[in-house]
């Protein structure tokens, strides 16, 4: 098993979540309750990378921010329709999941 860190993202309706990120080439690997009607804890992957989406109170803080670095940012733009801007380091945009978590997407500098 390969060690990594996954990032948990606060989300008030994770089908809606899961949907959103599904633009961005996520998909839903698993979901786990602990009664039906009760909060979801979600886990999306995108190739080797993860996230966990949480309906949980206190889990995670609204508003935060995650780097991705992809192949084709200019790809990611098109499907969100923004433009994106070149720094120094990499081709970059920036997106608010419907929950307001930021989510810098990126494509390294040559």
């Amino acid at each position: 098993m390969d060690e990594e860190v996954i990032p948990i993202l606060h989300v008030g309706d994770a089908a809606a979540a899961v949907a959103w990120y599904g633009r961005l080439g996520f998909t839903r690997q698993w979901e786990h309750r602990f009664e039906p009607e009760l909060p979801a804890f979600v886990e999306i992957a995108r190739g080797p990378v993860r996230l966990f989406l949480s309906e949980h109170a206190g889990d995670a803080r609204p508003g935060t921010l995650v780097y991705l670095r992809v192949r084709d940012v200019d790809a990611v733009a098109a499907e969100f329709g923004v433009v994106p801007q070149d720094a120094p380091w990499a081709r970059e945009v920036e997106l608010r999941d419907p929950d307001g978590n930021r989510l810098r997407v990126g494509t390294p500098a040559p």
